[in-house]
């Protein structure tokens, strides 16, 4: 499967025409036989690519006690007296919602974070991961370079990013092979949920995969 995924992902950037932006490589599964009025069959992952994403993710921490910590990363960074005001204005915070990858909190800020900011980041399946008491905000800035969602809510297909345009072939082919593994593995039925893949690059036209 490895090899023939690898050409498969030749034949697609082959077939992509050059983009004056980095493009990113999109996986796309569509699924069948499955029964999504079934909560156990939706799935809301948050899954580590072996080979990364090839771009640093959009995050943002809410913080008290790691203000000055917080503030030597590239994140957006959000303090305890700024959630009510944040949360009362509904325009902001849905462009944030939607522009941020990742969100993190300090633990002990979580429940304010509920009650504010919830209504709007818990639909849109981004309320922050806490950070531990006296943690440490750096490991979660790594991690956001690897990991994506992968999710099944309402519709029978998952479409997920497995890297961009200037990683190798055979660095996509490993983040793919990944992909699919975990989620033959957490389908009901496996492989045999699986009707069809496909990657493209985003302006690309999409290769069937063999799975």
């Amino acid at each position: 499967m490895a090899e023939e995924f690898l050409n498969e992902v030749r034949e697609a950037r082959e077939k992509a025409k050059e983009r004056n932006f980095l493009q990113t490589w999109d996986m796309i599964i569509n699924l069948k036989n499955i029964n999504l009025k079934k909560p156990e069959n939706k799935l809301n992952l948050e899954f580590p690519l072996p080979e990364g994403r090839g771009k640093e993710s959009k995050i943002i921490f809410i913080v008290d006690s790691l203000l000055s910590e917080a503030k030597e990363t590239k994140g957006l960074v959000i303090v305890k007296n700024e959630l009510e005001k944040l949360g009362k204005d509904k325009k902001k915070l849905k462009k944030y919602a939607d522009e941020y990858d990742w969100w993190f909190c300090e633990a002990p800020l979580m429940p304010l974070v509920g009650k504010t900011l919830g209504t709007v980041l818990g639909p849109r399946g981004k309320m922050p991961r806490p950070i531990p008491p006296k943690g440490n905000v750096q490991p979660f800035v790594e991690m956001s370079k690897r990991m994506v969602k992968i999710v099944i809510k309402d519709s029978p297909v998952i479409h997920v990013p497995v890297g961009t345009e200037d990683m190798k072939d055979e660095q996509i082919m490993k983040n793919v092979l990944a992909v699919m593994n975990l989620v033959n593995e957490r389908l009901p039925k496996g492989n045999a949920n699986v009707k069809g893949a496909f990657i493209k690059l985003t302006m690309g036209p999409p290769v069937r995969l063999k799975v």
